[in-house]
């Protein structure tokens, strides 16, 4: 009995592990990340500026793109700074329990993370109760990881 209650909780323990291997993200067909788009310009240029693909970076599966060294090298830096929340997919989608494609113009930083929507009227939609559908999305994103992440 202690043999089976003890083999019960291990299992249980290795889930979150195994989930945490996991990943979930907003890629094109030859793994980029953003549309191309450089990541670090949406908080240095307040706008979302075309990397270009000889200034590239891999992390986690994805390809990012790089306006400029600059822009790599920060990313290099602190990655998580910069990669967009939620995988790159519409954080008002994620909120509702759904991966949608984004928009890049609809963009905002919140609390210094990227967030992506799929249009700036669902970006309008989110903001009109931000914290709460903030909290929904972290709530919804690690069963969409599990589902759907690879």
């Amino acid at each position: 009995m202690k043999q089976l209650i003890l083999s019960l909780v291990l299992a249980g323990l290795a889930l979150p592990v195994f989930a945490q291997s996991k990943t979930l993200l907003n890629l094109d067909k030859s793994g980029v990340a953003i549309q191309g788009y450089d990541p670090v310009a949406f908080f240095t240029d307040n706008q979302p500026v075309k990397g270009k693909p000889d200034l590239v970076a891999k992390r986690d599966g994805a390809i990012y793109y790089f306006a400029s060294k600059e822009h790599r090298s920060l990313f290099l830096k602190t990655p998580a700074k910069y990669e967009p929340a939620y995988g790159g997919y519409c954080a008002y989608g994620v909120s509702r329990n759904r991966l949608v494609d984004i928009d890049v113009d609809a963009f905002q930083v919140v609390d210094g993370r990227l967030l992506l929507q799929y249009s700036k009227g669902v970006r309008a939609d989110f903001n009109e109760d931000m914290k709460g559908n903030l909290a929904k999305a972290e709530t919804n994103w690690p069963g969409l990881v599990m589902k759907k992440g690879k």
